[in-house]
Parts: C-alpha cells; structure tokens; sequence
C-alpha cells in the first residue's frame, strides 16, 4: 500500500514506523525544517518539508496513487481540511484524520454509519471516511480498567464476553513457580493463555513454561471471571473501590468523569437517604489546577467535588486526605506529571493508580514503580489507523506487551484459502501465532483444534507485530 501521512509528530512517526516495517510505501508531510530533518533520520521513508494541506504537494508525493491519507497534525481544522480537499478530487483514496473536538462529533448518526460511507461512492462527512478521537479511547480504556478493580490492563472485544488481561504475578502467591500446564486444575472455568513477559522480554509461553514472581501474565478468559482468577496471582483480597480521586478536567478526564458517573453514580446524601444499593456508588474528587478548566467540571458535574488546586502541592493532598484514597487516576495533558502524580499517590498508601502516558514505552518505568495501570494514548490511535489500514476483513486491531504482539479482530472471507481446514491443521509459517476466539453464530467461543474454518466467521488471532501482514495474506486478505 502506498499511504500518504501528513505530521509528523510523534504519533505520525510511530504510524510510519509501523507501516514500514510491513514494506508498505510511506511518505511523511510535516511542515517544520528541525521536525523533517530530525524525522529523516529516524524512520526509512521519504519525508518531505511543506504544507500537507496543499493539493500540489499532496500530488508531488503521488496522491493520485496512494490508497490512504492520514491527517495527524496538531489541528483538528487542518486535519479536516486536508481530507476535504482530497476527498474532492480522490474521492476513491481512505482519507482518515484524528479529531479531538467534540463539536464535530455533534452528527452521531452520521458518523456511526462511517463504515457504511467507507464502501460507498456517496461523499463521507467532511470528507473523510474515517475520525479518530484519541480522548474518547482514551476515557474508555481507563473506565474499562476502573471496572476490573485496575488491577490489570484489560483489552475488551466487541460484542464478546471475553477479555485478555494483563496481570502481574505475585511473590507467594499460587501462580509463583508453577508451570503453565499446571494452571487449569486450580480453576473451574475455561481460560487461554495468551502471553508471559519475563524480565522485560514476551512470548507465548508453551505447556513447560515456568512463571515467576514479578512476571506477567496475559489471559483470555471471560471478564467475569478475571476476579477469580486474580485470587491465584495475588497474595491479598482486593477491596472494592469506592473513593477515586480524578487528577485532570480535561477532555480525557471529563469524558471519565462522565463514564464513571453513568456507569455508578456517586454518593451523596439523597442517595443515602432512598438508594438502598449504596454499594454500587462512588466517591469521586476531581483535582484541576487550570481555573477555567475547574469551573466548567464543576458546572458539568454538580454532584461531584471539584478542586481548583495544583496537585503536586503536598499540603493540599495532606489536608484533603487524598493519599488514602481507593484509586488514584492521573489524566491531565502533562504525562509526565501523570507518572509522577501515580507514583506519589502509590507512595502515600494509595491503593490502586492509573495512568495517563503518552505510549506503552513508559511501561517499564510505570511497572517498577509500582503504577497498577497505564493507558498509552498515543498507541491506541495508531491501533486505530492501522485496523483501517489492513483491509475491510480487519475490525480491530490491539498492540500490548510494549508492542511485541498484535490481536487482531478479523472476519474470514467466503473466498479464503483456509475455509475447511481446522485450526490444528492450519500452517500459517509464522511461529509465534495463535487463534485465541471463533464466533460462527453469535457468540465468541474460546478456539478449539478440531474446529474448522469456514468464510464469515469472526476470529480474534494474535501474533508477532512483523508478522500480522504475512498472517492476513495467509488469510486471503
């Protein structure tokens, strides 16, 4: 494929790294001379200096040829833009933009027909056939976390009551130096194995596999199980979460204020008072230090305590008592001050911690210091793009394990060269691969050997990120 990407920031450049590395033909539009020449020498594709929002230049590089064009810069208008005047005379190329206004989301009937507008000839809104909006994604992976106790990432699927999660084992507790094929006697519901990371290195793990305190292992199973399971890789109860204290009101922390209030309600004293189901409400405190931003959380949100307070200030945290809370999540636009503002709050005796981090190379750092859950936002939209980049039989696509592995949602075509044959006797000449769900019907099943492929049905595979291409063409992608 040849794919056109204009900015070339760091989320362009982690998209055109990605990109490359699957042989496709990139070229990266940026118009700063310091970003392009420091940009050259970091990712092996052609990069241009000029405005990406400028028809000449776009047909310079080879618009007419391209297959895609991934609007990333730092403005939502210029971003849009730029699709509408592709759209206008390529109509034909995949225009995608990331958008962070919520105003332009304001059609939600329009745009949950995107997928309709993309296989159409009819002109999609604005121009552009796919929106990316990296702090709803964002908000709903800290939700989904918050959810599950933030004990572990959790990597949810549509339509599917299955999950893989990420949990760290402890020192003495049941999983500590067993080997994997010994797991499935201690539990009494179905589960897969999906990956082990030890000392900073990922793999799927086989049935001698040994795990060890301090590693972490990746599940599938269904969500409502993940509870049952923790009590194996931990030494403690864990306790529900009730007080949660919200660092950040912006449009990542708001739109989690949002969800969690939706999804909980809060406690208040009218809730005492008539709602006899206390125990499913929360506590929540926001802390924003931007006057502004602070006002309209408060006005936005009237049952809930707003603070326009600066968060690395030690005294206000003392006197509100805000190191003892359940769950500290850290979402405000400065990541750093999110790591930070985790790590001090863990530190306090802060029970639970997420955060906020710019991609999933922090992890390291995150997990040594004790942050329980980290949300790369930045990964997440290039998993995005690149699920609307692998072909229309690709519905989702999740990087995990510091981006060594690729799950990716995937529908058979009725034409693939795999129909009848079953998943033991599949030989993809990939080895580190794996089919983890198969949904025939309505409901994803965990994949069984004796299974056999047939076109239409919905597959949740995973594999090495370098070989999630070769595995699609297999397919018959």
């Amino acid at each position: 494929m040849k794919i056109i990407i204009v900015g070339a920031g760091f989320t362009g450049v982690q998209l055109a790294k990605r990109l490359v590395s699957e042989k496709n033909d990139v070229v990266l539009i940026d118009n700063d001379e310091e970003t392009v020449r420091h940009t050259s020498n970091r990712v092996d594709c052609l990069v241009v200096q000029a405005n990406g929002n400028s028809l000449e230049t776009l047909e310079s590089v080879g618009i007419e040829k391209a297959d895609a064009l991934v609007a990333l810069t730092a403005s939502d208008e210029l971003n849009m833009i730029t699709c509408s005047l592709v759209d206008s005379v390529y109509p034909d190329v995949i225009k995608i933009a990331r958008v962070r206004n919520d105003e332009y989301y304001a059609n939600s009937k329009l745009l949950a027909s995107q997928k309709h507008l993309e296989t159409t000839s009819s002109s999609p809104l604005y121009g552009i056939n796919v929106m990316v909006h990296p702090d709803v994604e964002a908000a709903r992976t800290i939700v989904a976390a918050y959810e599950h106790g933030a004990v572990a990432k959790v990597m949810e699927f549509k339509d599917s009551s299955y999950a893989i999660a990420s949990v760290d084992i402890e020192k003495g507790s049941n999983l500590e130096g067993i080997l994997v094929q010994n797991i499935k006697p201690l539990v009494s519901f179905g589960f897969l194995i999906v990956a082990v990371a030890h000392e900073g290195k990922s793999f799927l793990p086989r049935g001698d596999t040994k795990l060890y305190a301090g590693d972490t292992l990746s599940l599938l199973l269904d969500k409502n199980q993940l509870s049952d399971f923790l009590k194996l890789a931990r030494t403690t109860d864990q306790k529900p979460i009730k007080r949660i204290a919200l660092v950040g009101a912006g449009k990542v922390g708001s739109n989690v204020a949002d969800d969690l209030l939706k999804k909980t309600g809060t406690v208040n004293f009218l809730s005492k008072m008539f709602d006899k189901k206390l125990k499913s409400h929360i506590h929540l405190v926001i802390i924003e230090k931007d006057r502004k931003l602070a006002k309209e959380a408060a006005a936005r949100f009237p049952e809930v305590t707003v603070y326009n307070a600066d968060i690395t200030d030690e005294s206000f945290v003392e006197e509100e008592n805000l190191s003892n809370f359940d769950l500290v999540i850290a979402a405000t636009r400065n990541h750093e001050l999110n790591i930070v503002t985790s790590a001090y709050f863990k530190a306090k005796g802060c029970s639970k911690s997420i955060c906020l981090v710019t991609s999933s190379s922090y992890a390291p750092i995150t997990h040594n210091i004790g942050i329980d859950v980290i949300v790369p936002i930045k990964d997440a939209v290039v998993d995005t793009i690149m699920s609307h980049l692998r072909g229309k039989s690709v519905t989702g696509i999740h990087t995990f394990s510091e981006g060594t592995f690729e799950v990716v949602e995937y529908e058979l075509p009725k034409n693939s060269k795999v129909c009848g044959i079953s998943l033991k006797d599949l030989r993809s000449g990939v080895e580190r691969f794996l089919i983890l769900l198969i949904n025939k019907g309505e409901t994803y099943t965990i994949a069984d050997g004796n299974t056999v492929l047939s076109g239409g049905d919905k597959l949740v595979f995973i594999a090495d990120v370098d070989d999630t291409k070769h595995i699609l063409e297999e397919f018959g992608d």
